[in-house]
Formats: structure tokens, sequence, C-alpha cells
């Protein structure tokens, strides 16, 4: 084995520690999977890796967490990471919930899935200090026929000078040639590219540290409403699942819409907008009007199921298309008007 690298910096507890963000489908788990086993198996470090997330389905919150250590000292701690030296964050819209950022120092490295360059990923996250970093990893994985989390591993072996790219690599084969053989070569790939597209920038200045805050229940003994009334209950209306889609989203295309409901029968979620309307003999019919992207998490299954070809299609999401494309339902329109009105 090489000589072991040294840390650039660590905690007052003497780990450096990784903090992933993302959703279910995206892969970090596995990302921190290897990246730990890397550190720890083939460059020596002491470390661990573990994860924590919900129901295992796509689009669900996901986080990972990786520590390394010298060789010298016992890793005596699972705790999440919540001052993270370094912070990978998956998908870019999860930046819409602040609390994503919780905890950074004010030189810590953040590294996002993202076409927008350092520069405006720094404006957009609202942080004054620190080494930014953007990379494509969703176009890479399209283009390679993969996931992100291996092109994410190639952007943070750029960031992270002490890691050897080679031992990555060398974990990614070992990784997938015994299940999955066939898809080796491209996560290789795949991971190359993330290294060699990573965008990196480091911003000097008067920078302050984002406080971590623990999440709380919402209701306790002494707040719970009487007889345990659901308040907020488990639906979408209230919610933004935009952060739960891994890219893509539908496109609809109201002139070749022949209005057969195909799409709506397959939705999971209360995407599909429907106007009262008439048919081309005059009587009353139903008409979709578009596609309310709140709800959509970028299932793709309405452009499966859509038998007219051009009507939907699955399109890579782009900033504002789902906000300038999209038809909200009647009372998600009556609701926000509300809001707005408190």
């Amino acid at each position: 084995m090489a000589q072991v690298p040294e840390l650039p910096k660590t905690n007052e507890l003497g780990f450096f520690e990784i903090r992933f963000e993302s959703i279910g489908g995206l892969g970090a788990h596995l990302a921190g999977q290897m990246l730990a086993e890397a550190g720890v198996l083939r460059l020596g470090l002491n470390g661990a890796h573990f994860s924590s997330y919900g129901s295992e389905k796509k689009g669900s919150p996901v986080k990972s967490f990786v520590r390394f250590c010298a060789p010298t000292q016992a890793v005596r701690t699972n705790s999440p990471i919540e001052r993270p030296h370094v912070l990978v964050i998956f998908h870019e819209r999860l930046i819409k919930d602040r609390s994503v950022l919780s905890g950074l120092y004010p030189d810590s490295t953040i590294i996002v899935n993202s076409t927008l360059s350092p520069d405006e990923m720094k404006q957009r996250l609202g942080i004054k200090s620190g080494t930014v970093g953007t990379v494509d990893a969703l176009s890479i994985a399209v283009e390679e026929k993969t996931r992100v989390n291996t092109a994410m591993l190639g952007a943070i072996a750029r960031a992270l000078t002490f890691l050897d790219p080679q031992a990555l690599r060398d974990t990614i084969r070992a990784t997938f040639e015994h299940r999955y053989p066939h898809l080796v070569e491209a996560n290789l790939r795949t991971f190359d590219r993330g290294y060699n597209e990573l965008q990196l920038k480091t911003f000097a200045g008067e920078g302050e540290e984002l406080p971590y805050v623990r999440p709380r229940p919402q209701f306790g003994y002494l707040n719970a409403p009487i007889g345990g009334i659901i308040v907020n209950p488990g639906n979408s209306i209230w919610k933004d699942l935009s952060a739960s889609r891994s890219g893509f989203l539908p496109a609809y295309d109201r002139s070749k819409c022949i209005d057969c409901g195909q799409c709506d029968l397959v939705c999971p979620d209360m995407c599909f907008v429907w106007e009262k309307s008439t048919d081309k003999r005059g009587r009353p019919a139903m008409a979709l009007v578009g596609i309310d992207y709140q709800y959509c998490k970028g299932c793709l299954k309405c452009v499966e199921a859509c038998p007219v070809e051009g009507a939907l299609t699955a399109i890579r999401e782009t900033e504002g298309y789902a906000e300038t494309h999209g038809v909200s339902h009647r009372w998600n329109r009556e609701a926000t008007t509300a809001r707005q009105a408190v």
C-alpha cells in the first residue's frame, strides 16, 4: 500500500467529514460507500460511512455521511455529520431547502450537480466564502448511460487532492464487475468525465459559519392537536415535489393531444389539469390543458403510456421550464392565493 495521505484539515475530534445531500435513485448511498472503501481499504485511512433515508423509493430524501481520520485514531462515533468540510449536493433543486447548507464552515467545499458556473452557484447558495464546484453530472450520466453518482465521485476526487483517483477507479471496478460487469467501463468513463469536467473556484472573504439546526418533530405532547387530528395530511397539494425529479420531466404539446386520458390513468400524482370543454361535434367533454409540475416527480410513466407521438415527450429539465410551461390546478391556484393573502 502507498503512503497514507495526510488529511488537509480535521475537526475537534480529528475527523475530516463529508456529507452528501441527495434523493433516492441518484446513487448517493453507493457513492458514499465507494468513497469510504477507497479511503480505508486502498489508501490506509481510518473511516466510516452510513446513510440516512426514509422509505426506499425514488425521489425521497437521502443523506450519506463519510468520515476519515488518521490510521492511528479509532472511529468511535456514528452520528450524522452536522459540520461538513465537504458538502456534495446531487440534485440542484435541493438548494431550495436551505437546511441542506446548515453546518458549513466558512472554508467548506461545496460540489453541486449543476450546469451553472461556480460564480453563479455561489450567488444561488448565498454564501460569502469557501470553495464551490459545479459539474453537469446528469448530462454525463445520460450520455454514458449510467447514474450521476460516479460522475460526482470523479468531481470529489478532483476537489480533494488527498484522494488518489486511481484508488476510486479501482473501487468502482471492484464494485460493479461482480454483479454488473457490463457497466464497469461506462462508470469508469463517467468517473473520468466528472473528474475532468468539474469547475472549481475558491472565494476568499469574510465568511460565516452556518449553524446546524437539528430537525425536530412538529408536534409533541404539549402541542399535539386534540384527538390526534392530522392538520397537514400526507398529500401533495401543499407540497413542492420538484426536488424529487431526477432531472427529467414530460413536455406537453396540446396541438397533438387527443384527450384520451391514458397519461392521467398511469400518473401516480395529481399532475394533469383538465377543464370542461366540447369535442369536435360540440358535445360536452373534458380537455387536457396542461401539467401541474408542482406534483410531477419525473417518473415519465405518462410518456410511455401516451399513444400519440409527440404529445408527451421526455426532456431534460432546465431552470425555469416548469414555472413557465406548467398549468396549475384550480384548487392549487386558490390555495396559493389564500396563502399570499395571509
